[in-house]
């Protein structure tokens, strides 16, 4: 099956989740012009619902598979975490920040839980809106870390504005909780954010102390 649709172009592969065109108009067509208003086709599976319901020739049911295959991503890059240590596996860490994180139009700062095998306990939301040191409380994020018996944690916070550059703010918020969760027994891994199409992780700039 990969071999079948390996040699697929993005247009091809949306047309294949369409199925069908509308008015006198293919679905190859649809998808290429989908592709094109959107920019991609990343784009055009994590645009809002209400958008796409906007687009001449996307309904209910189209938009409905649409968010379907994206539900399926998470799915598989949430087992690939399960499966394995996630530390040694940082692109799939991405992976599964990129689907969850990069659409999102409000800054959220979320977690993932991990056990002593850096296995993914939880993924959670914790805190929306802008991320600095006031917005993120340090008692609710042990306070969870606690309740799933972490081991470890990533940390990640996505930037709207596509730019996925640390912040002084991010840096400083990194400092202050890794102590905090160092006395709780808890190992901070990482703390990542999550731009458009790219994402920058503050272990790897030595931003955090081992």
């Amino acid at each position: 099956m990969q071999g079948e649709t390996s040699g697929l172009s993005d247009v091809d592969l949306l047309a294949v989740c369409l199925r069908t065109g509308h008015q006198g108009v293919g679905v190859g067509e649809l998808a290429r012009r989908l592709v094109e208003r959107f920019g991609s086709l990343r784009q055009v599976l994590q645009a809002p619902e209400a958008v796409l319901m906007e687009q001449p020739g996307l309904g209910a049911a189209k938009v409905a598979a649409l968010k379907a295959v994206m539900a399926i991503a998470e799915r598989v890059v949430a087992e690939e975490l399960a499966d394995a240590p996630v530390f040694s596996t940082s692109l799939a860490v991405q992976r599964f920040l990129r689907v969850k994180l990069a659409p999102l139009t409000r800054e959220v700062f979320a977690c993932l839980m991990l056990d002593t095998r850096h296995r993914l306990l939880r993924f959670e939301v914790l805190f929306q809106g802008t991320i600095d040191s006031a917005s993120v409380h340090p008692r609710e994020l042990i306070r969870r870390c606690l309740d799933t018996n972490a081991a470890a944690v990533i940390l990640a916070h996505n930037h709207p504005s596509g730019v996925a550059e640390p912040s002084l703010s991010d840096i400083a918020l990194t400092e202050r909780l890794q102590p905090l969760l160092r006395e709780v027994g808890v190992r901070l891994l990482d703390h990542l954010v999550v731009g458009r199409g790219q994402e920058v992780s503050m272990a790897a700039r030595g931003l955090i102390q081992p």
